[in-house]
């Protein structure tokens, strides 16, 4: 199959970064949101990435406009028809993804592959709500999704093996990211371990095991970590942090995946991370430390 335009629904942090990876790709992006507020929101943020690239000399003025250029934004669904794939990118919450990707199956002819970014969620449970279940796939991109070349390519029960074949060549070929196969489990790989590793920083942290600065120093600069665990939290969002704690902790019954309650103040305090400017760590408007 020979991918040309790829539908994006969901313009949070993980829709644009999705959506500008693959515009820098050379494909062509329709992405999907319910307001135009949030739309030009997103195109702001996506403006911001590329313009950070520019000042690193990493793009040319001229690469950034290909890229925007190769972005269409949109509010109206039914556009999605024009697709060859769509990647769903919408908050973690079940009802919410079930209702898109019976929409998405609605509008969407056959042929076209229906993948979903959740992290935590029941690949199965998805595609149980469509017509034709052996086109649904996961497809877990990790944050920043332009720096990490990675994804976690998740099969659903019903998931066709042609279906899975075209994608991961889609990963490896097009994309030009390494895919690894996961079969459903809650959490899969990444998330999994991962959010384990954050909550014990959390609990680290209420113990006053180290200062927050220096338990991210530990693994930052000891593991040759990007972020360290705590800023990794607020880069991803606590309340998301928080939502996959307590999905794995119903699922799998262990108390290693029950959250520390300081994730849980944090998250009622409002103090959700770079969305908000406040997490562990202060964050500019840009989603810079300050």
């Amino acid at each position: 199959m020979n991918f040309a335009r790829i539908g994006v629904v969901g313009a949070g942090t993980m829709g644009q970064g999705i959506a500008e990876m693959l515009a820098a790709k050379g494909l062509e992006v329709m992405l999907i949101e319910r307001t135009p507020e949030r739309l030009e929101q997103a195109w702001e943020q996506i403006e911001i990435s590329l313009d950070k690239q520019l000042e690193k000399w990493a793009i040319t003025p001229v690469e950034k406009k290909l890229i925007l250029s190769r972005i269409a934004k949109e509010t109206y669904i039914h556009r999605l028809a024009e697709c060859d794939m769509v990647i769903e990118t919408v908050s973690e919450d079940l009802e919410i993804k079930k209702e898109v990707f019976r929409k998405l199956d609605e509008v969407c002819p056959p042929s076209t592959i229906l993948a979903s970014n959740t992290s935590t969620l029941s690949l199965t449970e998805l595609a149980a709500e469509t017509q034709y279940p052996e086109r649904v796939i996961g497809l877990h991109f990790l944050y920043p999704v332009s720096k990490i070349h990675l994804v976690e390519i998740i099969r659903a029960l019903q998931t066709g093996e042609d279906v899975f074949q075209t994608t991961r060549k889609f990963v490896e070929e097009t994309i030009q990211k390494r895919g690894i196969q996961v079969y459903e489990s809650p959490g899969f790989v990444t998330t999994r371990l991962i959010c384990v590793l954050i909550n014990e920083a959390m609990h680290a942290l209420s113990e006053r095991v180290a200062s927050a600065d220096d338990i991210d120093n530990a693994m930052r600069i000891g593991y040759d970590f990007h972020y360290g665990p705590l800023e990794m939290a607020d880069r991803f969002g606590l309340d998301s942090i928080l939502a996959a704690m307590e999905r794995m902790f119903r699922e799998f019954g262990d108390v290693k995946y029950r959250p520390a309650v300081l994730l849980k103040q944090m998250v009622r305090a409002g103090h959700l991370g770079t969305k908000t400017g406040q997490g562990f760590f202060r964050y500019d408007k840009d989603g810079d430390r300050i």
